[in-house]
């Protein structure tokens, strides 16, 4: 497989919708379709990860039928597979196995699929509800059961139902209530299970169990065993009690790439002995944009936003802050039940010490295994953390803690692994990359916001060690920005001054709330032209997961009313000005953009387009990056720039040509061709693939036109005769750089 195209289904993109796109991929010159989840989900569902029922292809799809039609195109397919959880559904009967769980308690066969405390707390009862059990743990409201009815062997509260145990229908509701083997508790608690990350309506799977793997697997392996599916995605990997063990069982069942959507922080690798080809590409991601980003204006960027934000601690301070906040007010339980099974005799102690251990750990999982030794690595990463906890808590508790978590009980090693990474998605990604942004570009999935830049040799470097088969990417259905949005935040570390002037003035004319005002200045700019509504939608989000003034759990409508008339003012009041700088900023951005769209296509692993993302795309974090995409347009372009003689001379014409240059000439190019560095001097960046492709990008474009241009660097291409195939120029030897790069920022070369 040589490059995947991402599509995220939809009930109005299914398989009939994607399959009339696969000519259009062809010519562009994909290589596989990579699908977002495909088994039943909530009907209205826009992404799929709420799973209902794996027995069956999702409905709203086409079903079974449809997905086969689809895999008749003949281009292979790649499906994004959910172990890790499921739905819980409202109502809570569309899924069947956590109905049954619920009914039968422990002695279902299906309460083994969840990870349960008995009896299971559900966390769905309104602020108004007060005690219903008579024990004083009810919410601050009055008592009784305004809102509940019972229905034969169902128990409703407002939209949600739930199971009656067999044997206590006809009970009065106090007492049926306290018959069941769940308990009904306010919707701010923390669920009596295992959950993806704070979601409370998306319930663990313990995959693990042999007969929960097989029974949740079964229709995935069909597909593959028929062919229908030739590769898989793995969606969160570290929240399985044994990934490792889980991909080795998988592993022999897909004939093509098994890619999983592992959150590697900045120079961690993804384990050896994790049986798969690789991540889904955050990690390249994040290398290819701090390649276009002059870290010599890291001093001046965090001035600027500590004078306009008030925000004068360091980003590990802030991240910190941030770990022990979201643990505190999402993770109480799951510390709870992680503190017991490490069954210290102080309990207080321990459990501090497990708070700050989890708040220090530096990456989303430590790759312990029950019961085997652990690695150096995971040593290491324990140990280092333990060393930073025990400046916060007790240190000989912090030091059993370490000590239990890389040797002791299976279920204490396990916990501790799975906490991490929801710790690390909610202290991190949606919260300290929300307080902390003097260049929102690098504030991405995985990304490290205080690293400005890298060289093209350290990108080279990670470029040598990256697995052959690994997957890259730019842009995915997660990322907090789209490619372009980044490229364009790129430039103003080649301008801090420009944008500290313009910055200046624009919040002079509209203010609001320091700490989310400056991360909206980045955001208009770099999303320009952008229509009120979806700016206001991000900036409510972002506060929300900030969690500085207002959160998802606790709104203010004054300070939300705030937030929409920023929105409204800034676009109104300041929208000229805030598209002039734009402008201006977009004779750098596209060259920015061409850049790294080209050195991720050809760099080593299998790269993937997200869809739309073969020309500009401006959006921002979901929902805004999964909104339609208009295929007619692209369709239209993609005829245009392969015409004969064409010379695409807008930024989208330029990008489809790079885009569908670069993945023809990888449909040629063997996944595992060797990479070799070129040097091509400050402002460029460049590498061949073997003897069959070579490689040439500019890089910091605002310090290049500033020293007056190329000049007389020039670049020694490998041995032999090429062509640029965006231009047709046949090159060979020494040549300019001015003139190799005189039409366009880049350079794709083949034999």
């Amino acid at each position: 497989m040589t490059s995947t195209y991402r599509l995220q289904l939809t009930p109005d993109l299914g398989f009939r919708e994607a399959a009339e796109l696969t000519g259009y991929l062809r010519e562009l010159g994909v290589g596989a379709l990579y699908l977002s989840p495909i088994l039943q989900a909530v009907p209205e569902s826009a992404h799929g990860y709420d799973v209902t029922d794996h027995a069956a292809v999702r409905a709203e799809f086409g079903g079974l039928p449809a997905l086969r039609a689809l895999a008749a195109r003949g281009l292979p397919l790649v499906a994004d597979v959910v172990p890790n959880h499921m739905t819980v559904p409202v109502p809570e009967s569309c899924n069947a196995a956590l109905w049954a769980a619920l009914r039968d308690g422990p002695a279902s066969p299906y309460a083994r699929w969840f990870d349960l405390e008995w009896p299971v707390a559900l966390p769905v009862l309104g602020d108004d509800v007060g005690d219903l059990y008579g024990d004083g743990a009810g919410n601050e409201g009055g008592a009784g059961g305004d809102g509940f009815s019972v229905d034969g062997n169902v128990l409703r509260y407002h939209e949600h139902e739930f199971p009656i145990r067999p044997g206590t229908e006809g009970l009065p509701l106090p007492e049926l209530l306290r018959a069941q083997h769940y308990r009904l508790v306010g919707w701010r608690d923390s669920p009596g299970y295992r959950r993806f990350f704070d979601v409370s309506s998306l319930i663990g799977l313990r995959v693990e169990d042999p007969e929960v793997y097989d029974a949740t697997h079964a229709v995935v392996l069909s597909l593959l065993d028929e062919g229908v599916l030739h590769g898989l995605r793995v969606d969160h990997p570290d929240g399985l009690a044994d990934p490792r063990g889980y991909l080795r069982r998988l592993r022999p069942r897909v004939p093509g790439p098994l890619w999983v959507e592992k959150i590697l922080i900045d120079g961690e690798r993804l384990p050896e002995h994790w049986p798969c080809d690789g991540t889904t590409g955050y990690d390249a991601l994040n290398m290819v944009t701090r390649l276009f980003v002059d870290p010599a204006s890291e001093e001046q960027l965090v001035k600027t936003f500590a004078r306009h934000t008030g925000v004068t601690e360091d980003y590990e301070t802030v991240r910190y802050a941030a770990k022990k906040h979201v643990i505190e007010l999402f993770f109480r339980g799951e510390v709870d039940r992680l503190t017991a099974a490490l069954s210290g005799p102080e309990t207080g102690a321990l459990r501090e010490a497990v708070v700050e251990l989890l708040a220090a750990t530096p990456v989303y999982r430590a790759y312990v295994d029950p019961g085997e030794p652990p690695s150096v690595e995971s040593v290491g990463v324990v140990g280092g953390a333990a060393r930073e906890a025990a400046a916060y808590a007790d240190p000989a508790a912090v030091a059993r803690v370490a000590d239990l978590v890389l040797y002791g009980p299976s279920e204490a090693v396990t916990r501790f692994q799975q906490t991490c990474g929801p710790v690390m998605a909610k202290g991190v990604e949606d919260t300290a990359l929300y307080r902390w942004f003097p260049l929102a570009a690098l504030n991405e999935v995985g990304g490290e916001p205080d690293r400005f830049g890298v060289s093209a040799a350290e990108f080279h470097e990670f470029c040598a060690g990256l697995p052959p088969r690994t997957m890259t990417t730019l842009s995915t259905h997660d990322t907090k920005r789209s490619e372009d949005v980044r490229a364009r935040l790129a430039v103003l570390s080649e301008m801090p001054d420009e944008w500290a002037l313009a910055v200046d003035s624009w919040a002079a004319e509209v203010a609001f709330d320091p700490r989310l005002d400056y991360l909206g200045w980045q955001t208009l700019m770099a999303s320009w032209p952008i229509s009120v509504e979806r700016f206001t939608k991000y900036l409510l989000k972002a506060a929300r997961e900030a969690k500085t003034a207002i959160s998802w759990q606790n709104r203010e409508p004054g300070y939300e009313n705030g937030v929409r008339e920023f929105a409204q003012r800034a676009i109104d009041i300041c929208g000229p000005s805030v598209a002039a700088f734009t402008a201006v900023v977009d004779q750098y951005a596209r060259v920015n953009s061409l850049g790294q769209k080209a050195v991720q296509l050809m760099m080593p692993g299998v790269p993937d387009v997200y869809q739309g993302n073969e020309i500009t795309d401006f959006s921002l974090v979901d929902p805004d990056n999964r909104r339609p995409v208009d295929f007619r347009r692209r369709r239209a372009l993609l005829a245009e720039v392969l015409a004969p003689g064409a010379r695409p001379t807008t930024w989208d014409g330029q990008k489809m040509l790079v885009t569908a240059t670069a993945l023809r000439l990888r449909s040629r190019l063997d996944p595992a061709a060797p990479y070799a560095p070129v040097e091509a001097g400050e402002h460029g960046v460049a590498f061949a693939r073997g003897d069959e492709a070579v490689v040439v990008a500019t890089r910091l474009p605002v310090g290049l036109e500033r020293r007056g241009g190329w000049g007389g660097e020039t670049l020694m291409l490998p041995p032999g005769r090429w062509r640029d195939l965006l231009t047709g120029h046949e090159l060979t030897g020494r040549v300019p750089m001015g003139h190799l790069l005189s039409r366009y920022p880049v350079a794709i070369l083949g034999r």
